[in-house]
């Protein structure tokens, strides 16, 4: 069926809202639980009534219009997010590497989405998930600058025979993500002998989070750049702009400035260091427009004056009987390091002496990084295999008599144990405890990157080095 105008299609669209998959499938396709893409393909033939294709062409060609069926879960915190990132099409290598933004593959099919959000649920039949919204989605002036740089990056490393290693964490709202049965599915690249993983164009699904934030739960976030700013900076050299006028300045310095009370001890110290100095004072970070949809996660890092951080950098707590049952290419691990951007956030102590604790902080500079694929493939997947060996074997838990007190010693990775990351307690204390797959209980334990690592990182950055 031909839809003649955009009005006629939304409204033949908005019909869906509210109905269950079995409820429009005509074709018998729901019955098949395990195929993939079978949701769009009967959203396309039984509902749309039009015949499923491949083609390189829009899915609603005359007028211009992909459509994208993707699932919205609910949290425990009852907010709504993105179940999943949001596939595009397939990157041809070969081909994109020759074109410009403008006749792109992706800009020539995906230049505007009739995306039709429904609600999935855990332990419900596919048969049984409702469609809660059908939207439009043309891109705001901000993000299509944005994704015109991400689109420029991934380019530019198609065209220096560097597909192989592409990373989602390189950009921030279009990504280059692996698409394919397994890690077998290659293709060739121009430049280079190696072969790439297949990967297609996909909005985050962090954009598409913040997405289903303000389409479907109205929420109102902030922006920090226009998208005349977006024209000749990025991102990136936005924050700059705005955080350089104080580095090098005491904490003391900067509040005299500002007017905003920093407490380095207060738990939100960060937030009203960094929301303060965007000029957007009171609000949470995670309610930064950019921020939300390039998924930017803010970091603290105090300098000694040798250059290393005064502690080692925590992220999530470790749940064993979860690791011992991930595989890796789905893992916790793998796919926050492919897919967050983390922002440091950078002060030093000046002075030498740790037991001074009124030593004042300097604010230093800031760095946006992600980790590169070849150190995600590389020491961060042997780190996870060995963890999860260790687990499957029996973590060795070892009592020791220390003065008025016993001490419960583990053999988990520890600190320069491979100059990139390890596992310790992050409890409040020895009896904050969490079972293992085989019953027994241990100390709480976190993931955290070595200090020294974290260095060496902010040492190779001149923004953060030199000022």
């Amino acid at each position: 069926m031909i839809y003649k105008s955009r009005a006629e299609l939304m409204d033949k669209a908005s019909q869906a809202e509210g109905r269950t998959f079995g409820e429009i499938d005509k074709s018998g396709r729901i019955k098949n639980e395990r195929a993939k893409g079978q949701l769009g393909q009967i959203v396309e033939e039984s509902f749309f009534e039009y015949k499923i294709n491949s083609t390189s062409e829009a899915d609603f060609a005359n007028l211009g219009i992909e459509l994208k069926v993707t699932p919205v879960k609910s949290n425990k915190n009852g907010t709504l997010s993105a179940k999943e990132r949001l596939v595009l099409n397939i990157i041809n290598y070969m081909e994109e590497v020759n074109k410009s933004f403008e006749d792109s593959s992706f800009w020539h099919k995906n230049r505007e989405l009739l995306i039709m959000f429904y609600e999935w649920l855990p332990q419900v039949k596919r048969s049984d998930y409702r469609i809660i919204k059908s939207y439009l989605h043309t891109y705001a002036a901000e993000d299509l600058e944005i994704i015109k740089q991400d689109w420029e990056l991934i380019n530019e490393k198609i065209s220096q025979g560097l597909a192989h290693e592409l990373s989602e964490a390189d950009t921030n709202y279009l990504a280059a993500s692996t698409k394919g049965a397994n890690s077998r599915s290659l293709r060739y690249q121009p430049n280079s002998p190696i072969q790439a993983m297949q990967r297609a164009y996909s909005l985050k699904q962090s954009y598409m989070t913040t997405l289903i934030r303000k389409i479907i739960s109205k929420e109102d976030l902030t922006h920090i750049a226009t998208s005349d700013d977006l024209k000749s900076m990025s991102l990136l050299d936005i924050l700059n702009k705005k955080f350089d006028a104080f580095k090098g300045k005491s904490l003391e310095e900067i509040s005299e400035l500002t007017g905003i009370k920093l407490n380095p001890k207060s738990k939100n110290f960060l937030q009203m260091f960094v929301s303060g100095l965007l000029g957007i004072r009171g609000t949470k970070l995670d309610d930064i427009d950019e921020f939300a949809k390039a998924n930017i996660q803010l970091k603290t890092v105090r300098l000694e004056p040798n250059g290393i951080p005064k502690e080692n950098m925590s992220f999530k707590n470790i749940d064993f009987q979860e690791f011992a049952c991930e595989e890796w290419e789905n893992s916790w691990l793998n796919d926050y390091f492919l897919e967050t951007k983390l922002l440091f956030v950078v002060f030093e102590y000046k002075d030498t002496k740790k037991e001074n604790e009124s030593r004042e902080l300097y604010f230093k500079g800031i760095k946006l990084w992600n980790m590169p694929i070849s150190e995600i493939e590389g020491r961060l997947k042997v780190f996870f295999h060995d963890v999860q060996n260790l687990i499957r074997d029996g973590i060795e838990l070892t009592p020791i008599q220390q003065k008025t007190r016993i001490v419960v010693k583990n053999n988990l990775p520890k600190a320069k144990s491979n100059q990139l990351c390890h596992i310790r307690p992050k409890g409040r204390d020895g009896s904050d405890k969490v079972p293992l797959p085989d019953g027994r209980m241990i100390a709480k334990q976190c993931f955290w990157l070595d200090r020294e690592y974290i260095g060496e990182l902010l040492a190779s950055n001149l923004d953060v080095r030199n000022n």
